[in-house]
């Protein structure tokens, strides 16, 4: 017999539901991320986060050695909006045991 919670995932967008008021994993173009509350959504995946932690990483080819230069830039918003369009992965917060 299936749970409570088990039955009331019939779609995708139901396990970002069930992330309202937790924080969430975001995956943006660009090689952007973003870890931040979840207090809105839409089906477009429009979001509204809280307390946000934005992580940029970029990389630059050396023009002698032909070696990778990875930089990751941090920075904290109190909140955020984004545009569904540039989501690539939402993952809901690990479950602790």
């Amino acid at each position: 017999m299936a749970s409570k919670k088990e039955s009331a995932l019939k779609e995708p967008l139901d396990h970002i539901r069930l992330s309202l008021d937790k924080r969430i994993y975001v995956k943006l173009r660009f090689d952007c991320e973003l870890r931040g509350k979840l207090h809105v959504y839409d089906q477009h995946l429009n979001k509204i986060l809280g307390d946000v932690e934005e992580i940029v990483t970029t990389v630059e080819i050396d023009d002698e050695t032909y070696e990778e230069i990875v930089w990751t830039t941090k920075c904290m918003v109190p909140f955020l909006f984004v545009r569904g369009d540039g989501v690539i992965l939402v993952s809901p917060p690990l479950k602790t045991t």
